[in-house]
């Protein structure tokens, strides 16, 4: 039996290793149980200061003693609770004290209840039959603010353990004489009936540990939520918030091959002089260089509806009406690209100063059918963008050095683009029948910078 019971306080014990939550958040639910301890002592402080008050407007039993023990036990109670309340604020309860005070709420109510027969001038037993016994359940009831099974479990099984007390204790006042099997007589005097009491323990026996149970499963999913939640925010700083959403959102699970046609724009950065600037700096000072850049590329690309598919070292591939349908995605990625290379302008100085190293920013935006799709296998997948204009697009980023530009687009792209709003600047012209390598006929060009 005791074995038993020693399996249930450990199977309702907080299982947050379990679920190997990051430190940030222990220390939040850490937070969380401290504020809900805080709230069931204003509970405790705000029923006893009530109960009193009652006591005190309340007409006196004319059958009782004119000195009664209720206000000093009470007082004791608010005493005992206003203190715990204060150390709660002031420097946080161990979980021993937490037990301390749970043995020493039974208590005293245990303690107004033995003190009913005195009071009354009765057997003890009479002292078994005060409804006052209910306030048990409101024990119990506390203990599940602070969403830990464990001390339900507790409570309960402390208050059923107390009344095993009572009755016992009950029972030596009054002598076996005082043991009845009659209902009736049980109900019409202060006779003592096991069964009934009994029934008192198997209750609050009952309802803490369905309690517990209860607080027990909600507590693993909370916890298993918490743990998909903070997954969650860590991975959606690596996906794009249009992909997030379409795998979130899609009504069944995303599989390799899963595809959508698109008529979207793309866009290709590349870094010009970017490996002698690898070769001549430390590791760390190269990625920190990339990152400053993205800080300002992908605001702008962003902005302009775009997302960032990936990023390729020194390079970047960005998407517009990919992931999500667009009617004006040339008209995007050809406002954003102009963007990126005036932004990029001081970050190439900043990099110059630094290290004495000039760098340019290139790209190319070409918009066209896509296939927006999902490539990899069961264990791991990627959405990424394929087509034809993909591939043109990159290879127009590399076609800048050809034509001494920083950023190009085929004519076709261009005319798309003001088609949508797009208002090209003055410096935008089309160079025609321009040979680019890995593309069979010449194409019409515009150049952007």
């Amino acid at each position: 039996m005791a074995a038993g019971g020693v399996a249930i306080l450990k199977s309702l014990r907080p299982s947050r290793n379990a679920v190997s939550l990051p430190a940030r958040v222990a220390e939040d639910i850490r937070s969380f149980e401290a504020r809900s301890e805080q709230l069931t002592g204003w509970i405790q402080l705000a029923i006893g200061v009530f109960i009193l008050t009652l006591f005190v407007i309340a007409p006196k039993p004319a059958d009782g003693d004119l000195v009664s023990p209720v206000p000093l036990g009470l007082g004791a109670y608010i005493a005992l609770t206003a203190l715990r309340l204060y150390l709660s604020y002031r420097i946080g309860l161990p979980r021993s004290f937490l037990f301390v005070s749970v043995l020493l709420d039974i208590a005293l109510l245990y303690g107004l209840i033995w003190l009913f027969h005195l009071q009354y001038g009765q057997v003890a037993g009479f002292s078994l039959q005060a409804p006052t016994i209910l306030y048990v359940f409101i024990f119990i009831a506390l203990r599940a603010l602070r969403f830990e099974p464990v001390w339900v479990l507790v409570t309960g099984l402390t208050a059923a353990g107390g009344w095993v007390g009572m009755t016992m204790l009950a029972i030596w006042y009054d002598g076996t004489a005082q043991i009845t099997r009659s209902f009736v007589e049980y109900v019409a005097s202060t006779k003592i009936m096991i069964g009934a009491e009994v029934d008192k323990i198997v209750v609050i026996v009952a309802v803490a540990g369905i309690l517990a149970v209860a607080i027990g499963r909600a507590q693993k999913l909370l916890l298993k939520t918490i743990r998909e939640g903070v997954e969650r925010a860590e991975i959606r700083r690596f996906l794009p918030a249009e992909v997030e959403a379409r795998i979130t959102s899609a009504e069944l699970a995303v599989a390799a091959g899963d595809a959508a046609e698109r008529h979207a724009a793309v866009i290709f950065l590349d870094i010009r002089g970017f490996t002698s600037f690898v070769r001549e700096s430390d590791p760390k000072s190269v990625v920190q260089a990339l990152v400053r850049l993205h800080a300002v590329v992908v605001p702008i690309v962003e902005r302009h509806g775009g997302l960032v598919d990936k990023y390729l070292g020194d390079g970047l591939l960005a998407t517009f009406g990919a992931a999500r349908e667009s009617d004006t995605a040339a008209a995007d990625a050809l406002s954003a690209l102009c963007q990126i290379i005036d932004a990029s302008q001081a970050w190439t100085s900043e990099i110059a100063a630094e290290s004495g190293l000039a760098l340019s920013v290139n790209g190319a935006a070409v918009a066209g059918p896509v296939v927006f799709a999902a490539l990899g296998d069961t264990r791991r997948l990627e959405y990424t963008v394929i087509g034809e204009a993909v591939n043109l697009a990159a290879k127009l980023e590399k076609h800048n050095k050809q034509e001494a530009t920083r950023a190009l687009t085929t004519a076709e792209t261009l005319a798309q683009a003001s088609e949508q709003g797009f208002v090209p600047s003055a410096h935008e012209v089309v160079r025609r029948e321009r040979a680019v390598a890995g593309v069979d006929e010449p194409l019409d060009l515009a150049v952007l910078a």
